[in-house]
This record gives structure tokens, C-alpha cells and sequence, in this order.
């Protein structure tokens, strides 16, 4: 175990203002959450990060990205040097990386001095979601192609790795800070995989377009063969109601997805009102896009279903004034799921694929 020094103030700084360049969004849900439950979820967010700026490297071959992403996680386990990590890594990254991703990566070392101050058990549960997601990163390195995934078990499989093992972790992390959960902790963990895989479900669906224009597709074949539509060929505006069946069977997948997110919040206690509107806020606005996509099937690209602030900001305050009422949230989330398709989606244990773990929420 390579010794780290304890993170200072000018860390501390850092990870709240990365946050900002990094990601809006969890700018915006991260600070809720009570003070050191936040610490340890943006420090998590920040290593997921650093792992998906690794995988998203155009300038980086396979055998790179495998070196970079395995040398990552032993500076999470404190078995290697971020500094000497940070300082290889930054200089090749591509043009294309943003002006964030390049001072989170070559600022490394300070977000891994906050994860080694963080509690044992929280820091074993960022760095299994770290493996377990670089792990998953690099099994799909090369396997981009407009061809789309065979079925909707091999979309549920890569959304475990790039979202569903974030909801176990997330779910750990919410367990040390509040031991009331310990006793519905397994069910917690497969409904946090099925909350995972409804906001990168609904990711995928409203990136279609610009997935494809950077040559991947991650759509399943088997909803899209059988009504003649052929991925590889598909184009905005293309394949008619045969398409719109396809994509409305898929938004039904990921509504059911969401409703078992819906069921994860609910099991927070309401005395725990900054963990339930963290959940909530990213349950509400991944219904509403999916509202969009809905209402506009034939969209051309994501920022024509992008929701709107306005719909932001009423969803941060309705949310905000039904937290702690269970009642009030499911008749909040019935209102806006009304005429979206439905899928009953139901959690299960781990399972195990090609000698990697994986669980399953269908």
C-alpha cells in the first residue's frame, strides 16, 4: 500500500469546482445530500469519470486504454502513484477531450487523496465500481459498431457496467451513512442496478443519433429485426412506425426500469430528505426525456428532446415539497409517466457472463 497524505483544503476545493466542469448535473444533485455522504458521492463520481475519459479516448488503442484503466484502479486501491499516473496519462489525451477532463486527469492525485481518507468499507466500494466498470469498458473496447447489441439481455448486461454497478455502489455508500437500510440492503442493491439501468437507458435513447454519428449503436437488434428495420442503415427520420414500435418497446423497458427507481427511493427513509431529492431530481428528469422522446419519436437529435430548465427547476421543486411523502411521489410520478409505454421490470441477483460479474433487472 503506497502512502498517500491526507487530502488538503486546496483538494477539497478542487473536487467541488471539477464537479462543476465536468458534469451540470451532478453539480447540481451532489450538494444535497448531507455533507460527507456528499464527500464521498462526488469523489466517487470523479473516479467513474477518470475511468470513462480513459474509455472515451479516441487517441488511446485498446492495449492503452486496458494499461491506463488497470495502472487507474491501483491508484484507487492505493497500490500505485496518481501522480506518476497523471502525469503520463494527461499529456496524450486527445484533442477532443474538454479543457475539464483534461484538469481532472492531470489533477488526479488530489481526488485520490480524498478517496484514501474516506472510510474503509466506502473505499471499497468505489474501487469495485472502478474495476468493475473499467473491467466492462475495456470487454466493449472495438465492439462499437452501428449493428446495434444482439438483444435486449446483451443491453442489459452493458448497462450494468456503465450505470447498474453505480447504483450498488451508491447504495453502499448510502448504508454506511445511514445502518437503518443494512436490513434491506439486497433488495436496495438489485432495485440501485435497475435505477442505474433506467437513466442510461433513457441516455441511450435520447443519444441515438449522436452515438451513431461517432459510429456506435447500442439499441438491440431483436426489437428492430422483426420489423425490417436494419440498424446499420438507419438514418434520423428513417424507418416510419416500424422504427417508432421498436423505440416505444424501449421506453417502455426503461419506464419500467424507473418505476423500481421510484420503489429504491421510497425505501430511504424520510428523515433522510436530501438522499430521497439526490434520487429524486435524476428519477424526474430522466421521466421527462423520456416524455420528449415520446412525443417526438422521429427526432433528429438529442437536443430535441433535451427537457427544458423551466421543467428542471418545477422538477427540483416538486420534488423538493413532496420528499418525505411517499404518497405524494407516487401520484407526483404517475402524473408525469401518464401515456408513456410500461414494462414490468423485475430486479434479480447477480448473475455471471463470460467470467465477468454482472446482475440483471430483467
Amino acid at each position: 500500500m503506497i502512502a498517500v497524505a491526507p487530502p488538503s483544503a486546496a483538494d477539497e476545493t478542487f473536487q467541488i469546482a471539477i464537479l462543476q466542469g465536468v458534469s451540470r448535473t451532478f453539480a447540481l444533485t451532489i450538494p444535497v445530500l448531507p455533507v460527507e455522504l456528499s464527500r464521498a458521492v462526488g469523489n466517487a463520481y470523479l473516479l467513474c469519470r477518470i475511468a470513462d475519459t480513459i474509455e472515451d479516448d479516441a487517441g488511446l488503442d485498446w492495449e492503452a486504454k486496458r494499461r491506463y484503466a488497470a495502472w487507474f484502479l491501483a491508484t484507487v486501491e492505493g497500490d500505485a502513484d496518481a501522480a506518476a499516473f497523471a502525469a503520463e496519462l494527461a499529456p496524450r489525451l486527445a484533442d477532443h477531450a474538454t479543457a475539464a477532463e483534461r484538469e481532472l486527469i492531470a489533477n488526479t492525485a488530489s481526488v485520490i487523496r480524498i478517496t484514501r481518507a474516506l472510510a474503509p468499507n466506502q473505499i471499497g466500494a468505489l474501487a469495485r465500481c472502478v474495476r468493475v466498470m473499467s473491467d466492462g469498458m475495456v470487454h466493449y473496447q472495438g465492439q462499437e459498431t452501428l449493428d446495434g447489441l444482439p438483444d435486449q439481455r446483451a443491453m442489459d448486461r452493458y448497462c450494468y457496467y456503465v450505470a447498474g454497478v453505480v447504483g450498488e455502489m451508491l447504495t453502499e455508500l448510502f448504508c454506511h451513512h445511514c445502518p437503518m437500510l443494512q436490513p434491506q440492503r439486497e433488495q436496495l442493491l438489485k432495485l440501485g442496478i435497475s435505477f442505474g439501468q433506467g437513466l442510461q437507458m433513457t441516455n441511450i435513447l435520447k443519444d441515438i443519433w449522436e452515438d451513431r454519428a461517432r459510429g456506435a449503436c447500442w439499441l438491440p437488434r431483436a426489437e428492430f429485426d422483426p420489423r425490417g428495420i436494419v440498424l446499420s442503415r438507419l438514418t434520423p427520420g428513417s424507418g416510419g412506425d416500424a422504427f417508432v414500435a421498436g423505440l416505444r418497446q424501449l421506453l417502455g423497458v426503461a419506464h419500467g426500469h424507473l418505476r423500481n427507481a421510484l420503489e429504491y427511493t421510497l425505501m430511504i427513509p424520510p428523515s433522510e430528505p436530501g438522499i430521497r431529492k439526490f434520487c429524486l431530481w435524476a428519477l424526474g428528469m430522466a421521466v421527462l426525456t423520456l416524455r420528449q422522446i415520446e412525443r417526438k419519436p422521429h427526432f433528429g437529435s438529442g437536443q430535441d428532446v433535451k427537457i427544458s430548465r423551466r421543467s428542471v427547476k418545477l422538477t427540483i421543486l416538486a420534488t423538493t415539497v413532496t420528499a418525505r411523502m411517499d404518497w405524494g411521489l407516487r401520484a407526483l410520478f404517475a402524473a408525469v409517466s401518464t401515456g408513456l409505454p410500461q414494462d414490468i421490470v423485475t430486479p434479480t441477483g447477480p448473475t455471471y457472463i463470460d467470467g465477468m460479474e454482472t446482475r440483471h433487472g430483467t
